[in-house]
């Protein structure tokens, strides 16, 4: 259920209304907006009396939400939601360029295609440390030592740190990254999305290879419900029918989020397509369509590259397709 407020609110009338509803056993989400106040009630609400509610001074309307997911649903916060990272930041009219390898191989490697793509006009570092493979035989990772890696290539270049997590029993060793990801195989783990809703990093979350959109906005809810409101969501393809790309890139998404939710979404065309030539038209549509950011793999040496080497772009392939992207997005601006 979700309670519009009019315009300035009487301050007691509203604090008096927030006690009577958690009395009830209500958690109650207040957002503030431009021109209105929100408050979203979180659980069983089947026994509150709407005529009650909204007979109230400072009550505008009153509204019974369907859909299961309560934090995530734009109804409950209308506004886009806004990561500050510090050095840049994801969502709000932004865009947001997540670069690198697909794994971290050594510290020469992550360091200099870091400058490289920073120099790009990239203002996010990606990399792999721990590596969920479909072949038990396929490189893995480095695990601790690449997230010791990415720390120091941070160092030289100030570019913010995303990586994926595999287990709750990682999350120690994050301290330095700055969003969480979760891959798609990972997206309906629930005990880890709840430890990660208990910590106060930005989560983003990959689709699952066959997730609704409903089952996503879900996943992102259990990090929500947690008290982590900082989740990101990130579209790198589904799984359907046709074998000439590895994925089927779903760039419906876009609008179809953009009206569900006001969480940020990134678009992660090199997992989608796996061939690195398909990677920049398919990253130009996705800014066309308004997403929030790119995930993108960058490999120094692609046909050497112990990762994903077929789908990562060059630097110099990087530092074309950026400018084009730049470009899209402020000419989407003018529109």
């Amino acid at each position: 259920m979700i309670v519009i407020l009019k315009e300035n609110p009487n301050r007691d009338q509203l604090e008096s209304l927030i006690h009577w509803l958690q009395d009830k056993g209500v958690t109650v989400h207040s957002t503030v907006g431009s021109h209105k106040t929100i408050l979203g009630l979180v659980g069983d609400t089947s026994s509150l009396d709407i005529g009650l509610i909204s007979a109230l001074d400072i009550v505008e309307n009153v509204k019974r939400v369907q859909e299961p997911y309560k934090n995530a649903n734009r109804k409950f916060h209308p506004e886009d939601t806004v990561i500050d990272l510090g050095t840049t930041t994801i969502g709000g009219g932004s865009l947001t360029i997540m670069a690198g390898p697909c794994s971290v191989e050594s510290e020469q490697q992550v360091v200099a295609i870091a400058k490289a793509v920073k120099a790009s006009g990239a203002t996010m570092l990606r990399g792999g440390a721990f590596k969920p493979r479909t072949s038990p035989y396929s490189f893995q990772g480095m695990g601790a030592e690449g997230l010791r890696l990415l720390s120091i290539a941070k160092k030289e270049t100030g570019l913010p740190i995303v990586t994926e997590i595999m287990e709750e029993s990682q999350l120690p060793l994050f301290d330095d990254v700055d969003v969480i990801q979760v891959g798609a195989r990972n997206m309906q783990n629930f005990n880890l999305l709840k430890t990660l809703g208990a910590q106060n990093k930005p989560v983003m979350i990959k689709r699952g290879m066959s997730s609704t959109y409903e089952e996503w906005l879900m996943s992102a809810e259990y990090v929500m419900a947690g008290g982590n409101e900082q989740v990101i969501l990130c579209e790198r393809g589904v799984r359907t029918f046709e074998t000439y790309t590895r994925n089927t890139l779903d760039l419906a998404a876009i609008p179809v989020l953009r009206k569900l939710t006001h969480l940020p979404i990134i678009i992660d065309p090199s997992h989608a397509t796996g061939k690195a030539d398909l990677v920049a038209p398919l990253a130009v549509a996705a800014v066309a369509g308004g997403a929030d950011g790119l995930l993108i793999e960058v490999h120094n040496d692609p046909p050497r590259a112990l990762c994903d080497g077929a789908q990562s772009l060059r630097p110099e392939a990087f530092d074309e397709l950026a400018g084009k992207l730049y470009k899209m997005h402020d000419f989407m601006k003018t529109l």
